[in-house]
């Protein structure tokens, strides 16, 4: 396999992971904000993002501070 399509490959494994781990889990923010979150998205210039029910915006995933297990 080509060494892009290997990064390709593990970062949309990582991506798929992330989803199963966060997506319908409760979320606290570092600036506070909480809620459901709702979808994850791949931004290349900011990384991993997501949003939350019921707020307006997507978020870096760094940004968690607590999340339902």
């Amino acid at each position: 396999m080509p060494r892009a399509k290997a990064h390709a490959s593990a970062i949309l494994r990582e991506y798929h992971e992330a989803e199963t781990e966060l997506i319908g889990k409760a979320v606290v923010l570092t600036d506070g904000t909480e809620g459901t979150v709702e979808e994850l998205y791949l931004d290349e210039a900011h990384g991993l993002r997501l949003s939350i029910a019921g707020h307006p915006g997507k978020w870096p995933v760094a940004t968690i501070k607590l999340a339902q297990k």
